[in-house]
């Protein structure tokens, strides 16, 4: 099955996802031909402007995000014959419930956010879960209308906070811009004998063994978690985890890591233990086919509950 590629831009409204897209398109180096399904999930003040883009096979949508389907997504592209999507999304809407409508042929390709940094911090305080859910899956976060000298780091924490592998980058009201380029360092010394992880720390490890397991293939780690079985080989495997939220509590969700114990089945579900393990990096169905960390257990004896129990970026 041939994939469409698609191109996704999120961020709330006049925080110049139009603007980008429309400069993009009239770029010989991104239009060279190829036909292109544009849906616009939300319409701001700016309007797109056909006739200056270098080719015609653009083909402008405007749809409503919370009620599209599937069918109507595919018969857009066979309608369109297209070769590829750019889809503006609306910033009032979940990114990832959009993505589960996606026809099995769409791939996204990139997704980029625009932000207003000086309307974006009023949005985190008042509808955190709208911005960590368009964070947490871009690739790139553009903070746009800064006044020159203007402190990034609040952006920069805010960023990182939902991805440590984001690319951010500043668009000053001058015309100048700038790649982020502040490294932050991990809590915890990967490089010792034995990582140890502690409590309001095991987030951000959860969050970088998951997303760089070949990093930490080899090592041994030691952490504090509740226990949790596994459907499958009870006998032989839980996986030791911490409830985790994100921005808010809706969006706590149970980050445990698959571990092979030959006394899993002793363990008692939701009781607290701390673990030692070796990690490698292997493929694992909790991961859907794809690299993860899996633990073999040195030691795992009984530990009192972490504070806070609920672990936090």
């Amino acid at each position: 099955m041939q994939q469409i590629p698609v191109y996704v831009f999120t961020g709330f409204l006049d925080a110049g996802k139009t603007k980008f897209i429309q400069e993009t398109l009239e770029d010989t180096r991104f239009n060279a031909g190829e036909r292109t399904l544009l849906l616009i999930f939300e319409e701001g003040e700016e309007e797109y402007d056909l006739s200056a883009y270098p080719h015609k096979n653009v083909y402008p949508v405007v749809l409503d995000q919370q009620s599209v389907t599937t069918k109507e997504l595919q018969a857009l592209a066979k309608q369109y014959k297209a070769q590829r999507v750019v889809a503006e999304l609306n910033g009032m809407q979940l990114v990832g419930d959009l993505y589960t409508r996606f026809p099995e042929d769409w791939a996204v390709a990139q997704e980029v956010m625009f932000a207003d940094a000086t309307t974006f911090m009023t949005y985190n305080a008042n509808m955190r879960n709208l911005v960590m859910d368009k964070l947490v899956g871009a690739q790139m976060v553009v903070f746009n209308r800064l006044t020159p000298g203007q402190d990034t780091m609040p952006f920069h924490k805010l960023a990182r906070a939902a991805s440590r592998r984001i690319d951010i980058m500043y668009d000053y009201t001058d015309g100048t811009s700038a790649y982020d380029d502040v490294i932050d360092p991990l809590p915890f010394d990967i490089h010792a004998a034995v990582i140890q992880v502690e409590d309001q720390d095991y987030a951000l490890w959860y969050r970088d063994v998951t997303e760089e397991p070949e990093k930490y293939h080899g090592k041994v780690v030691c952490f504090k978690g509740q226990v949790a079985m596994l459907r499958r080989n009870k006998d032989d495997m839980f996986a030791p985890g911490r409830f985790v939220m994100t921005c808010c509590v809706e969006d706590i969700q149970f980050c445990g890591v698959p571990c092979r114990y030959s006394k899993a089945r002793q363990l008692e579900s939701r009781s607290w233990v701390k673990v030692t393990a070796s990690i490698s990096a292997e493929k694992h169905p909790l991961y859907h086919g794809d690299l993860g960390p899996v633990l073999d257990a040195i030691e795992v004896v009984p530990a009192e509950a972490a504070d806070p129990d609920v672990a936090t970026f």
